[in-house]
Formats: structure tokens, C-alpha cells, sequence
């Protein structure tokens, strides 16, 4: 809570740091968005007014209203980003899973073409200088050495991000003044009457629109990422970066003002290497690399805090998730580093060139963009907020992104396709893991545990039976206290029944507060049939087996509970006794008859829980106290066997 307190105050240092790791994005982007847009041409100044009008207003429209100053408002405890959204307005309707699965798999793409496009244009910068070098090599090394590094966490570089990127911002607007000077005229083009004859008139204002988009791709990380630096720091700092932004695109309009009727070959020259004076390339080029290599940082940091959150909010299969550092919300995963790393690659030497993945990119964020304006939609009329205010909103911010949407997809056949395909494989999973388990979860029996206390109590007092253990822990799915699984009575009842001197019954529930911790208590059979209910926040590590000896040192202290040890040295230590967790597995039983679809969510859930975390691993359980049970469930019986006997 005094993180949070100090979030909400603008300092100066909070501000750098908000220019490290927010706007690493949108603060690349004028590397390639005059390049994509005048590429293979001819330069009118039609072209580059209506261009910079476009620009000028999108960033004005989409980054600083729509998410500057509208979406921050959209907090989770201070938390951000598309699961923090939905989880905000979920109550609304159980459809919203859907844009927010469309999002989250949108940002997981882009976190794919991020990094090969921003690299890739700064070292492209090289070619001023040394037109027949090849780039590849030296930005696959680079890419490479990236996700390498990761494992290692960011806390030592960290604190150096800030002062770069204002370095880097500032320089963006050295550049843009110092074409600027000779003539101003060309702010004249802010009128947005230059866009909109620019979009109605010119027969490749649409398809252009599709690269002035690439100016704002950024605001999904700008939101995403408020948890770092708080709101109020982002807006401050937005207004240095914004006009350091703009004076860039503009005295890189100014340039090509100075050839127009020409056409500039993108592989060959960059407006905005082109508006550095020569004795500065190579430190502008190095100070590029810089940026671009922090942008791509946040992209990957971005990911992983994204799949952590769809982990807890059931959208994604349980993965290995390393804390590096003592740093807070800074983590790594393994397994989507390794995703990322082989598609950032894989993107590289697909196009080659950044001028090839420009065609790419934008139509996944475009996706989430729109994703969001529904979900925001939604958070308005929680807010109560009068039916003219989110009508306005959802029809003003639709047709734009529809807009952009269109735009982009003209670029469908040039690369776009590309995008696409890797946002429907992260939405293959994201739907099949959450859809999988309702299927599976439906057919599950559930019974009052009431009527089983009566032999609950009797086990734990025979005598006559061996002890299994002085804690018996079951993790259980019931949402409600009175429940519990068929499936946990068998384990303890059938077979060899297991006596314990307190059985536990333990549920996780995730809630909507993104660090919540906290736990309560139903003592069913006093000192006998105990259940406890962890509620923890979607961005909460679950150490089960680290939270659950918390609760019986909490309530042995507070003589809440009291057993009898065989182990004199424990009773005089007064130490909590020993503990086994039961996982019952449920596995699907192949005699079921499902639908075509459900057989095919079914069949993706099947190959997706092979390669994710058993729920010992998930649940941070000490595997020395776990014993695994599995344990078939028949998800739809086949109707009718046709088996007959026959006499011999």
C-alpha cells in the first residue's frame, strides 16, 4: 500500500523512470513511420501534410485521450493492462473473456515484431554510412544475446534506462528543431482539414493510414505498465515525450518537403538518418541501437507479466515462473522467453529487411486497441456513468480503430498475414486451456461435505488405524465452504482410508485486486475438518506450501488448533507437525463422445497440459510432501454400447 502511496506522487526520478520503461515503444517509432509511410512513392506535399496531420491527430486522439488520460483513469489497484481491465469489469458478462483473450493474444504477437522492427531500424541506420552492409547478422546477435540476457533479470541496467531514453527523446527533438529553423510553415499542416482531404481524395490515403498507425502502437504498453510508475508520472512525463515526438515527425516532414517529386527507396535511406548532420550519424546511430534494444526490453518484460496474469486468470497453461530479482513485478518465464525468441527470429529472417515487417505490424495492436475500447465500454457503465458518455466513447474510438483496422488489413497479403496467424495460435491456447478446463470442471461431482463429517471426525480418533499424517491437505475446486469433490472423499474413504489428525481442505480463489493476500478460515469439525480459502491477486506468486504452514503457525499460536505428536522433540519445540498435500489428477477418460468442437478444445487442452506445470509445480508444493492421485472422469458417456452376449 506505500508502494503505492509513493506511485501516486509525481518526482522527478519517477518521471525518468517512466521514460525507461513506458514509452519505449511509441518513443522508437519514428525510426520507420515516415520511411513507411514516402517508401517506393513519390513524394507529394499532399502526401506529407496529410501524413503529418494524421499523425499529429493520432497521437493527439488515441494516446493522449483515449489511454493518457481516459484508460489510467481504468485502474486495478494501480495496475493496468488489458487482464487488469477484465478483471475489473468481468461481473459485466462471462462473453468479455473473449476480447479479452483477442487482446492479450494480439500484445503477445506484437511482442514478436517489436523487437526485429525497432532493432532492425536503428541498425539499419548503418547503411548511410556503409551502403552494401548486411544487417541481419548483426541484429539476430543482438536479439539473440537479448532474450539470453533475460534470465538474468534487468535490476543492474535498469536504472540506466531512464537517462537513455531521455537522451534518446531529447535527441528526437535537437534533430526535429534544427530542421525546423529555416521555416515553420509546416506546423500549418496540424489543421486536421489536411487529413481529412488527405484520407477522402488520395488513392492510397487508406493504405498510407495503415503506416500512420505504427506512430501510436505503443499506448497497450503505456497502459500495461502504469503499475510501474503511477498515472500521475506517465501523464507528466507524456508531455515532454509527445512534443519531443512531434518535433521529430515534423522537421522529418520538413526534409522531405526538400525532395519532393522524388521517390526514396526504404533499404536505402531513412528520413529520419537523413535530418542527422553527418558528423553525428554514428553517435545517433549508437544512441538508436540504444533505444531500440530498451524498447524490445519492455516488449519482453511486457510478455511476461502478461502470461503471468492470464496463468491466475485461468487463460493460460501453468508455466515455470523465475523471480530474478527482489525487484517487484520484475519476473522472467522460460518458456515464453524461448516462444518469443524463436518468433522474433523466425520474423527476422522472414523479412530481413524493416521495411518488409512494417507491413506486419500494427494489425495486432489495431486488434487490441479494440478489444480495449469494449472492455473500457463496460468499465463506463459500471461507473455508472450516464448512457451518452460510453455511447459516445464506444462509437468515437470504434470507427476510428475500424478505420485503422481497414487500413491495416490492406496490408493484408504484404506481411499482415503474418501477424494474424500469430495472434490466432495465441488465442488457439488462450481458448482452448480456459475453455478445456470448464468442460472438464462441468462434469466434476461435487457433494455436501456435511454428511461426510460425521466419519470424518470417527477416522481421525480410530486408534486402530496406522496415521497417514498429522495434516492432510487437499486442494479443492468447490467455490463454496460446504462442497467438496466426490473424487476427495474416494481418495480418503476407498482403499486404504487415510488417518490424519486434522484433514484440510484448501481453495485458491483469484481475485480481481492484483496483489491481494489474505485467507480465511471455516472450521467445520472443530480440531478435526478444517477449510481454508486463500483469495490471492492475479499478480501473486502461489506458494501454497509456504502460505499453508503460515495458517498453522498463525492458528498453533492462536491454540486454534492442537494434535498429538509421536515426537517428543515436536511437542517441545511446538513446531506445526508434518503435512501432506493429496493432488487428485483428474484425467479425461477416453470413453467420452464429444461434439466436434469440444473434441478439438479437448484434444488441444490434452496436448497443452503435457508441456504445462503439474499442480504440485503450479502451486509451489514442497514435492517431498505431495503424493499424487489420479484419478478418470467421464466427460460425456456414450450414450448406448452395442455389446450383446452370445451362448457359445
Amino acid at each position: 500500500m506505500s508502494n503505492q502511496k509513493d506511485l501516486s506522487k509525481v518526482s522527478l526520478g519517477m518521471v525518468l523512470v517512466a521514460m525507461g520503461i513506458i514509452y519505449g515503444d511509441i518513443g522508437t517509432s519514428p525510426l520507420y513511420v515516415f520511411k513507411s509511410i514516402v517508401g517506393n512513392i513519390p513524394i507529394t506535399k499532399e502526401i506529407i501534410y496529410g501524413a503529418l496531420s494524421c499523425i499529429f491527430w493520432t497521437l493527439t486522439i488515441q494516446t493522449s485521450f483515449k489511454y493518457v488520460y481516459l484508460m489510467l483513469s481504468a485502474d486495478n489497484k494501480g495496475e493496468g493492462g488489458i487482464f487488469a481491465l477484465y478483471s475489473l469489469v468481468r461481473r459485466r458478462g462471462k462473453w468479455l473473456i473473449i476480447p479479452a483473450m483477442i487482446g492479450g493474444a494480439a500484445l503477445l504477437a506484437d511482442g514478436m515484431i517489436t523487437p526485429p522492427i525497432s532493432v532492425c531500424s536503428a541498425i539499419e541506420g548503418l547503411r548511410m554510412l556503409y551502403p552494401d552492409i548486411s544487417t541481419v547478422p548483426i541484429v539476430a546477435t543482438i536479439l539473440i544475446l537479448l532474450f539470453v540476457f533475460q534470465r538474468f533479470g534487468t535490476q543492474i541496467v535498469g536504472g540506466s534506462f531512464g537517462i537513455i531514453m531521455f537522451l534518446w527523446f531529447s535527441m528526437l527533438l535537437v534533430l526535429g528543431v534544427l530542421q525546423l529553423l529555416g521555416d515553420i510553415s509546416i506546423f500549418s499542416a496540424v489543421n486536421p482539414v489536411y487529413a481529412f482531404y488527405f484520407l477522402i481524395e488520395h488513392p492510397m490515403g487508406i493504405f498510407i493510414l495503415g503506416a500512420v498507425f505504427l506512430c501510436c502502437t505503443g499506448g497497450e504498453a503505456l497502459y500495461s505498465d502504469m503499475g510501474h510508475c503511477g498515472k500521475g508520472n506517465i501523464r507528466v512525463s507524456w508531455i515532454y515525450v509527445k512534443t519531443c515526438l512531434l518535433i521529430n515527425y515534423f522537421g522529418q516532414g520538413a526534409w522531405l518537403m526538400q525532395h519532393v517529386g522524388e521517390t526514396l527507396d526504404p533499404t536505402k535511406v531513412n528520413p529520419f538518418y537523413s535530418i542527422m548532420p553527418n558528423g553525428f550519424l554514428i553517435t545517433g546511430i549508437i544512441i538508436a541501437s540504444l533505444a531500440a534494444i530498451i524498447a524490445s526490453q519492455a516488449m519482453i518484460t511486457g510478455s511476461y507479466t502478461l502470461i503471468s496474469e492470464a496463468i491466475k486468470l485461468n487463460l493460460w497453461p501453468k508455466v515455470k515462473v523465475n523471480y530474478p530479482s527482489n525487484v517487484k513485478g520484475q519476473i522472467y518465464v522460460p518458456s515464453i522467453n524461448w516462444i518469443l525468441a524463436v518468433g522474433c527470429i523466425a520474423v527476422l529472417f522472414y523479412f530481413k529487411e524493416s521495411s518488409n515487417m512494417e507491413a506486419a505490424y500494427g494489425l495486432a495492436i489495431n486488434l487490441s486497441f479494440l478489444m480495449t475500447t469494449i472492455l473500457f465500454t463496460n468499465f463506463l457503465i459500471l461507473k455508472r456513468k450516464a448512457a451518452w458518455v460510453y455511447i459516445t466513447f464506444l462509437v468515437f474510438f470504434i470507427v476510428i480503430e475500424l478505420l485503422f483496422t481497414i487500413a491495416n488489413l490492406s496490408k493484408f497479403f504484404h506481411g499482415g498475414w503474418f501477424t494474424v496467424m500469430l495472434c490466432l495460435f495465441f488465442m488457439i491456447v488462450m481458448y482452448c486451456w480456459w475453455r478445456g478446463r470448464k468442460i472438464r470442471n462441468r462434469f466434476v461431482e461435487f457433494a455436501s461435505i456435511d454428511k461426510y463429517l460425521p466419519l470424518l471426525n470417527e477416522l481421525s480418533h480410530d486408534k486402530n488405524l496406522p496415521k497417514y499424517a498429522t495434516h492432510l491437505a487437499y486442494l479443492t475446486s468447490a467455490n463454496t465452504m460446504h462442497e467438496i469433490e466426490e473424487r476427495v472423499m474416494y481418495s480418503i474413504f476407498d482403499n486404504q482410508p487415510k488417518r490424519a489428525d486434522i484433514y484440510w481442505f484448501i481453495h485458491v480463489e483469484n481475485m480481481d485486486n492484483p496483489y491481494q493476500m489474505d485467507y480465511t478460515i471455516e472450521t467445520l469439525v472443530p480440531n478435526d475438518v478444517i477449510k481454508v480459502n486463500f483469495r490471492l491477486g492475479f499478480r501473486v506468486e502461489q506458494k501454497i506450501n509456504l502460505y499453508f504452514r503460515r495458517v498453522l503457525e498463525d492458528l498453533t499460536e492462536a491454540k486454534e488448533i492442537e494434535f498429538e505428536s509421536p515426537y517428543l522433540t515436536i511437542n517441545r519445540k511446538k513446531q506445526t507437525g508434518d503435512v501432506k498435500f493429496v493432488v487428485v489428477e483428474k484425467l479425461i477418460s477416453f470413453d467420452n463422445n464429444l461434439p466436434v468442437v469440444e473434441k478439438f478444445v479437448m484434444d488441444v487442452y490434452d496436448l497443452l497440459k503435457r508441456y504445462a506445470l503439474t499442480d504440485e509445480k503450479g502451486f509451489g508444493l514442497d514435492s517431498s510432501n505431495v503424493i499424487l492421485e489420479k484419478i478418470p472422469i467421464t466427460v460425456t458417456r456414450i450414450k448406448e454400447l452395442e455389446l450383446t452376449r452370445v451362448e457359445n
